[in-house]
């Protein structure tokens, strides 16, 4: 397998995107093979630095960067030997050398722009969207989209749906995953017509366990396994999950020690371990469903551990066979669309 990794990325790049991809190295099989691409000073100096020579890694040269704060689409179209474009020209089946997966923690809205406009779309697919994976109470839930589409129309969240679910049932093995819609409330007829357009899409799905309708504050009792929103409302739930989980935890941890000390350090482990399961720097990326290849794209705070963990979770989304088992699905449901009149 071969991983190609954006290591000028992130806010912490290139340092802990590198060190990261070399502590990745024993989780590779002897024949894989990791592409770093950047700024190669840069990575040579490190390489040499840690001492590190394995014929596993290979280096792709480039020459731009394009910031956490450019225009997504001008950059990409501005900066061609970008770190981001080169990621993703590897990640294109037209590539004379392609990569199984490609990574890259730097500018989300570059990092789906470069992917859509390079590696193209699988068939059928309107728009890709981001599927987070965030660790529930009751189980894992897939989240999409995370932000790839901040305004999208009723097919892009209808197709969203079915390929969020389609992971659930290939990558993380849930059977009949439980299919929901964010909105401001769980009444037929609630929410916008954009909302109330994707429930009808979704409710009219063959083979799929649509539930309708989720909140906010239902979004942790277990109450779906795959839950739909747009690109604005899905990253805004990611930041404000990642964050209760930081702040929760060291709310309680200050709370018992200013009450007993004593205590405090005893359960310390647990609070430790129990933070670990909520942590995204260990869960890595999230695929972005719906490009012709495996793009996975990681949080732009990413340290050496998140992008280790985002190495070690790629081969899964490879050795699924997720893209085939999407278009595979998107083609059996193809019809639902033209029968609601829903425009793509």
């Amino acid at each position: 397998m071969r991983i190609a990794v954006d290591v000028m990325g992130g806010d912490h790049a290139p340092d802990a995107i590198l060190k990261g991809c070399l502590d990745a190295l024993p989780l590779l099989a002897p024949e894989d093979r990791l592409v770093l691409i950047g700024a190669q000073r840069d990575i040579q100096e490190v390489l040499t630095e840690r001492r590190i020579r394995d014929e596993r890694i290979e280096v792709v040269a480039c020459t731009q960067v394009i910031g956490m704060h450019e225009s997504p689409v001008e950059a990409v179209r501005a900066k061609p030997d970008s770190s981001i474009v080169r990621m993703a020209e590897l990640g294109s089946r037209r590539s004379t050398s392609p990569c199984d997966v490609v990574l890259s923690a730097g500018n989300t809205g570059a990092c789906v722009a470069a992917a859509t406009m390079t590696m193209r779309r699988l068939p059928g697919v309107h728009r890709p969207g981001i599927a987070v994976t965030i660790p529930g109470f009751h189980g894992p839930i897939v989240l999409c989209d995370a932000g790839a589409n901040p305004e999208p129309r009723p097919s892009h969240l209808w197709q969203y749906g079915i390929m969020a679910d389609t992971l659930a049932r290939t990558v993380l093995g849930i059977a009949r995953p439980r299919v929901a819609l964010m909105n401001i409330g769980s009444e037929e007829g609630k929410g916008t017509e954009l909302i109330n357009r994707s429930h009808e899409l979704l409710k009219a799905t063959p083979g799929m366990n649509y539930v309708g309708f989720i909140e906010g504050r239902d979004f942790f009792d277990g109450a779906a396994d795959v839950i739909v929103t747009d690109g604005f409302v899905g990253n805004t739930l990611l930041k404000l999950a990642e964050g209760l989980a930081r702040s929760l935890i060291a709310g309680i941890a200050a709370e018992l020690f200013s009450v007993n000390p004593e205590l405090a350090f005893q359960l310390e482990p647990a609070f430790k371990q129990f933070y670990a399961k909520k942590d995204y720097h260990e869960f890595g990326g999230a695929p972005l469903l719906g490009v012709n290849g495996v793009c996975v794209i990681a949080h732009g705070s990413s340290e050496a551990r998140t992008i280790k963990s985002a190495i070690r979770n790629c081969r899964g989304y490879v050795s699924a066979g997720l893209n085939d088992a999407i278009v595979k699905r998107l083609a059996e449901v193809s019809g639902i669309e033209q029968t609601l009149k829903e425009p793509a």
